[in-house]
């Protein structure tokens, strides 16, 4: 058997270990290590790279910036931006039809500006938003759908965590990625927000109407979520331009959203320690998946799997558009039935190199960007489709009395929104690109 066979044969046999419910970081790394001594035959060399591997991984500055993101997530919380946020966007859209559900949109758009996770976003935006929802007489479909698909602008606004891994894995700068995925995430936001009104209009008695708020408290809620713009200004102002690094930006980003905690009351001893070791126990599993990942991709790039794939793709001529179209479904397939993070790690290092070596009319590293924006959009549709939709069960997790069932109805309407822009995106690059040109 060649070493090009043993790479293709891999992937059924990780599928397999995946589905038998192995833990992905751990099943990569046993393929990885598996196929490693396949091909090389010695278990000498294979431990030699594995020592190597580990340092070259671990060793890489910007994956601090992993860790830190996801502890301004957690001060955030503690800090009550989640709930002055969501009040805010209340006091502004609560008398409109389906009103209180675009707040939670709204309210997670702002949130996913400081937290870089979606299980994150959509966990404490259930916790602040779900009862008022339910206040209101919004049926169960549609709140817990709405906060589902609300949780995904987590990982597409920036800054985002995803999109870190991404630039990490193909050498891309990460300030332009932020930047670049920016009109997206706005996008996104504004595209879940109409589909919530067209629901509430099929559906007249799927949501209720808030009473309208005076002016005067619309404004008062609106200066309440002032640490939230401060965070982000310094966060992502301060990558944009260029006084921070991304990592430099995460790190001012944690200790501003420590003081803003520590004012308002909400840090505590406890409440501290809980958040630090949340954030360890999520870096943990994410650094877990990252090195099963660098283990099995050592082990691709030995077979040539990547590289012959691309010269393959390459010399039949198909379109390049094709090519986009039929990765970007084979995303939306892997989306139901693996995490965003596993994909990226799993998926990016073998479609990358071959979408590189077609022509889309983009300098390489325009291209790059787009592409990795792309991406982003079709793993965060995977988040909200069965059977493995992870912010479906953690909003169905919240709401025991609602059958999972009544949640995958209610966010359909937001998956077929996603799957618009992901159109739209697709034949119109410049949308994707446009700040990142006006920037640089």
């Amino acid at each position: 058997m060649s070493n090009f066979e043993i790479g293709l044969w891999s992937f059924p046999v990780l599928l397999a270990m995946i589905f038998l419910r192995i833990p992905i970081g751990l099943a990569m790394f046993i393929v990885g290590i598996g196929g490693n001594y396949l091909i090389t035959g010695s278990t000498a060399m294979m431990f030699g790279q594995l020592k190597h591997l580990t340092y070259s991984t671990f060793s890489s500055y910007s994956l601090s910036i992993v860790p830190l993101f996801l502890l301004m997530g957690q001060f955030a919380t503690l800090g009550g931006m989640s709930t002055a946020l969501f009040k805010a966007a209340e006091a502004w859209l609560g008398h409109r039809k389906g009103g209180v559900a675009m707040a939670a949109i709204g309210a997670c758009a702002g949130f996913g500006a400081i937290c870089g996770s979606s299980l994150a976003t959509a966990a404490t935006m259930g916790q602040v938003a779900l009862p008022e929802l339910r206040r209101y007489g919004y049926s169960p479909a549609l709140a817990t759908g709405t906060l589902a698909a609300g949780g995904t602008l987590g990982i597409l606004i920036p800054p985002s965590v995803v999109l870190v891994i991404y630039a990490i894995l193909t050498e891309q700068n990460i300030a332009k990625l932020f930047i670049a995925a920016f009109i997206p995430g706005i996008l996104a936001a504004i595209g879940y927000m109409i589909a919530i009104s067209i629901y509430v209009r099929i559906y007249p008695n799927s949501g209720g109407v808030r009473e309208r708020q005076p002016y005067r408290e619309r404004f008062a809620a609106l200066i309440e979520v002032w640490p939230v713009m401060l965070v982000f200004l310094a966060v992502v102002g301060g990558i944009y331009t260029g006084v921070f690094t991304p990592t430099e930006a995460a790190a001012v980003g944690a200790a501003g959203t420590f003081l803003i905690a520590l004012a308002n009351g909400g840090m505590t001893g406890k409440s501290f320690r809980e958040s630090v070791l949340a954030t360890a126990n999520s870096t943990a599993m994410i650094f877990l998946i990252v090195f099963g990942a660098a283990v099995y991709n050592g082990f691709l790039a030995l077979s040539q799997v990547p590289q012959l794939s691309a010269e393959y793709v390459a010399g039949m001529g198909i379109s390049p558009w094709m090519v986009m179209a039929l990765v970007l479904v084979l995303y939306l397939v892997f989306g139901c039935v693996m995490d965003s993070l596993s994909m990226i790690l799993l998926t990016v290092p073998i479609f990358f190199p071959i979408m590189m070596a077609l022509d889309f009319g983009l300098p390489a590293e325009d291209f790059a960007l787009w592409f990795g924006i792309l991406v982003l959009i079709v793993v965060e549709v995977g988040l909200i489709t069965p059977p493995v939709g992870m912010n479906l069960f953690v909003i169905n997790s919240m709401a025991k009395d609602i059958p999972i069932s009544q949640t995958f109805r209610g966010v359909l309407p937001f998956v077929i929104t996603d799957l618009v822009r992901v159109v739209i995106l697709t034949a119109f690059p410049p949308i994707t690109l446009f700040l990142v040109w006006a920037f640089h």
